[in-house]
């Protein structure tokens, strides 16, 4: 301080003008120490929601934007130093697993002047990996504009890793019998979706890295979207164990679906993680109006212009021949009814079909009536949805399932699909 007061006394032209760069200079002193004492302040407050927070200039075009601001906790999670970044682009923090479908939305996002959500690998300067997760937004003048964009960052590896732990041990939802058939996310304490198996990827039509962007009252229609969002704001358990919600979705394709959610809480390691189930009522409410026009007798409820019956015999493990066929097969497939006998079911179900449509066969040849979804070959060559509903005829004695009879529907399907699209 002595010394500096010795340059401006050197370099004034006499002593009032010393005096005056002296006064602006404690003013400079006392308007950076104000500053500084309002960013530590802000900084401690929102400690315990980010790890770190960087600031970088508007330009998004290469060389790309400028770091202008990192705090403390950024140095930490990254060992990189201020001087080290300050008028870097962030890339410094990427490499070789950094996802750039991840980076093109982000960057997409931001030239349409959005806030972005996300996650993805970077590297420290040592080298080693972390996820990091980044909550982007703009900073604006007084005038509206943006001027700069302001990142919050998590270091979530470990929670991932824990996440990882509930896939592998508990949410491996198509791997396990019980939960294969139900619809099932996964969603924890603020909001994000974690995971989700096949039956809710095919509901909404987003595919599984497409759902890890989104919070759960983002596929909500608009009008519930704040009410339930809420809930995650100030997270208590009673709010969500066991609890039922009767909401619409909105899938990838704008079209919105009834369902009925059911939660319940689990923990792993410490983590509170809210599984949610999906009940379709929009699919349940077409069916039973399909089921009202026909006659309440499921084999009954067949067009036999449009759908045909069969019977197959089982020849072996997971093979299956025609024994019958009804005229209206080959209005749909063009395959001829007429000698069904060389005229294997693989040769007509879709190949990704098979394996549910032998487990859906299984069960018939257990003695259970069974209904199932699937494709067959139409006569153009491409593949139709049907439902199918099969049951057993068993031998004389009772004791052996000996032929599967079945009836095929067009229709049906067709209603369940169109509620998903």
């Amino acid at each position: 301080m002595k010394d500096f007061k010795e340059f401006l006394k050197t370099n004034s032209k006499n002593e009032e003008s010393y005096k005056k760069l002296l006064d602006f200079f404690d003013q400079l002193k006392n308007e950076k120490e104000t500053v500084d004492h309002r960013l530590s302040l802000l900084e401690r407050a929102i400690s315990s929601d980010y790890d770190s927070i960087l600031i970088t200039s508007l330009h998004l075009e290469a060389p790309g934007p400028q770091i202008v601001y990192v705090n403390d906790g950024f140095t930490k999670m990254t060992g990189y130093s201020r001087e080290e970044v300050i008028g870097k682009t962030p890339r410094i923090l990427q490499g070789e697993k950094t996802d750039r479908a991840v980076l093109d939305k982000l960057k997409q996002r931001l030239k349409d002047g959005q806030a972005f959500f996300g996650h993805t690998v970077n590297y420290r300067k040592d080298g080693t990996e972390f996820i990091n997760q980044w909550d982007i937004h703009p900073l604006t003048d007084e005038k509206g504009e943006i001027t700069h964009w302001v990142s919050y960052q998590h270091d979530i590896t470990e929670r991932k890793r824990s996440e990882k732990k509930v896939v592998d041990s508990q949410v491996e939802f198509d791997r396990l019998k019980e939960e294969s058939k139900k619809t099932l996310v996964d969603i924890d304490v603020q909001g994000n979706i974690i995971t989700s198996n096949k039956a809710f990827r095919d509901l909404t039509g987003f595919d599984e890295d497409e759902l890890k962007m989104k919070k759960i009252w983002e596929l909500l229609a608009e009008e519930q979207i704040e009410s339930f969002k809420h809930k995650f704001d100030k997270f208590k358990p009673s709010d969500f164990e066991n609890i039922s919600f009767n909401l619409v979705l909105v899938n990838k394709k704008g079209t919105e679906i009834e369902v009925n959610i059911k939660t319940r809480l689990l923990t792993i390691d410490d983590q509170t993680i809210l599984r949610a189930s999906f009940e379709n009522k929009s699919l349940q409410k077409r069916i039973m109006a399909i089921l009202k026009m026909r006659n309440s007798n499921i084999e009954k409820m067949f067009d036999v212009d449009k759908d045909f019956r069969y019977s197959i015999l089982p020849e072996g493990k997971n093979s299956f021949r025609f024994k019958y066929l009804s005229d209206t097969f080959q209005n749909i497939t063009g395959i001829p009814s007429g000698n069904p006998s060389g005229l294997n079911l693989e040769e007509i179900v879709h190949p990704e079909d098979l394996k549910k449509v032998h487990a859906h066969l299984k069960l018939v040849l257990e003695g259970k009536p069974s209904t199932e979804q699937f494709r067959i070959k139409g006569k153009n060559g491409d593949y139709i949805v049907v439902i199918d509903y099969a049951k057993p005829v068993w031998d004389s004695a009772n004791a052996v399932v000996e032929e599967i009879k079945g009836s095929v529907s067009t229709e049906i399907s067709s209603a369940m699909t169109k509620s998903n699209s």
